[in-house]
């Protein structure tokens, strides 16, 4: 499906709360109307669609070029309207909501109910959260139905934390946008699988391993975050994703990537290099782009896919980065890192 012009609805920009409103009930008779409409929450920018309409939700994987295999995260606005979409709701669930509903992680339970097959690609589970991001709340609740919403990139870059972002991936591919400016987070929510007990970690994110364990106690983390052989189950994460245009690869031991910068630029290619605040004056590259500070790395969860990005518009043909603590938010980030990295890791 094309559109002759995907509509920019630049809530970010304008002061007149009559003019945001109508913004955001244009973009929620859309979703209504089984369109697929890309909005921001607190973690990246979502591609938005009817969670019970099965032809809505088609539109999301042709527009992305993603396969239907892969199950969706559905967005709702409050926790009355699980009731309806889950079968049971767990002592470790009711936890977890308490204390980090609203925000940016996702919760997956037994499913019930109306939402459409291609959502949880055919699993008998669904993925639910309710962001914190404002707009997103609003159109949710304007739309007066559950919104199914995968990061709103072609399938396979890396996530877009900017209204620019979307449309430059998904221009005549969607009905529309709603820009409500920058991200937070920068990285997607935290999947968590409250339908098994202990809870199992099936994608780090905006949601610490180890704020969840001082929540629940004991969590389970999916054997493929440790071991690539093995598929993952969380939604998301089943194809290479992340990914700049150039080859992307991580370096370990920091003192070695000026001797490969050196190495590829001498081969005739366009070097970049990913580091941070701190170091970013140690390299000499074509291109060299500091993703936040490592001292607080929620600045590098932040700006990571902008960063990856920028290497695309200087068309760099080797990247080399620095990589990070597993820990925290750390681990979030390395796991974006490497799977943007297709495993090429020094």
């Amino acid at each position: 499906m094309s559109y002759k012009q995907t509509k920019i609805l630049d809530v970010d920009k304008i002061n007149d709360e009559d003019k945001k409103r109508e913004y955001i009930s244009d973009a929620a008779m859309w979703i209504s109307e089984g369109e697929v409409v890309a909005f921001p929450t607190e973690t990246v920018y979502g591609l938005g669609a009817n969670a019970l309409d099965e032809k809505a939700i088609a539109k999301i994987f042709e527009a992305k070029g993603r396969p239907s295999d892969n199950p969706l995260i559905v967005h709702i606005a409050n926790r009355d309207q699980l009731s309806e979409l889950v079968t049971e709701i767990t002592p470790a669930a009711e936890k977890l909501m308490e204390a980090f509903w609203p925000g940016p992680l996702t919760i997956i339970f037994k499913k019930k109910g109306p939402i459409a097959p291609n959502v949880t690609a055919g699993l008998d589970t669904v993925a639910i959260r309710v962001p914190s991001h404002p707009l997103a709340l609003k159109l949710i609740e304007a739309a007066n139905v559950p919104v199914a919403a995968p990061s709103a990139n072609l399938s396979g870059k890396p996530s877009p934390t900017t209204a620019a972002h979307v449309y430059h991936d998904l221009q005549g591919r969607i009905a529309g946008v709603v820009d409500g400016g920058s991200t937070g987070v920068g990285l997607e929510s935290t999947v968590l699988d409250c339908s098994v007990d202990p809870p199992m970690l099936y994608r780090p994110g905006g949601v610490t391993i180890e704020e969840l364990k001082e929540v629940v106690g004991e969590v389970a983390v999916d054997p493929s975050l440790k071991n690539t052989e093995d598929a993952p189950r969380s939604p998301g994460m089943k194809y290479t994703h992340y990914a700049p245009k150039g080859s992307l690869t991580l370096v370990h031991d920091v003192s070695r990537i000026q001797a490969l910068l050196d190495e590829a630029s001498e081969q005739g290619k366009k070097v970049g290099v990913l580091t941070t605040e701190e170091r970013a004056a140690e390299y000499e590259a074509d291109t060299v782009i500091a993703c936040g500070a490592r001292r607080d790395l929620s600045t590098v969860a932040a700006k990571l896919y902008d960063s990856l990005r920028q290497f695309d518009q200087e068309d760099v043909d080797v990247i080399y980065a620095e990589t990070f603590p597993n820990e925290g938010v750390g681990a979030a980030i390395m796991n974006r890192l490497e799977k943007a990295a297709g495993g090429r890791v020094i």
